[in-house]
């Protein structure tokens, strides 16, 4: 399925009621849900490909060993890769990190960006405080639902 259909779902996804969305084309399956407020922080609604769909054999293999303990994480609000990618802490090599440990930030501000599929995402912060931790390093594969940043 073409990415630009994808992007088009995913609008027409934010600005409908519905919390759920599966489309097939042949053999490829996208289905798009979002999370209600309230609950784990998303950035955006989420799109995952089923088998044999060519955008599950693009993504990179998750580093799972390298995932911090959910009990080990500080104390506040947690922000979670909204996709599988890789992340990046800046625009692009060799310009400083977007956030840094001890930084405040507001709603709306970026925390760093993931690569998926040769697209720049966004990485929003939704709720305004300090950065208490940044969990993973630049250029480190993500999973769904990965623990990134702490915000208090």
């Amino acid at each position: 399925m073409d990415l630009r259909k994808i992007k088009k779902l995913i609008d027409l996804l934010e600005e409908s009621n519905l919390a759920e969305l599966e489309i097939k084309e042949g053999e490829e399956v996208v289905r798009l849900s979002r999370v209600p407020k309230g609950t784990a922080p998303v950035a955006a609604p989420v799109a995952v490909a089923a088998a044999p769909a060519p955008v599950v054999a693009a993504a990179p293999a998750p580093v799972v060993a390298e995932a911090p303990a959910a009990n080990a994480l500080p104390a506040g609000n947690v922000v979670k890769a909204p996709m599988v990618g890789t992340f990046y802490a800046s625009a692009s090599p060799g310009t400083p990190a977007f956030v840094k440990v001890g930084q405040q930030v507001k709603v709306g501000d970026t925390l760093g960006v993931i690569e998926a599929m040769k697209m720049f995402n966004q990485i929003e912060a939704e709720v305004a405080g300090t950065v208490q931790a940044i969990l993973i390093e630049n250029g480190q594969p993500v999973e769904f639902d990965e623990p990134m940043f702490v915000i208090a």
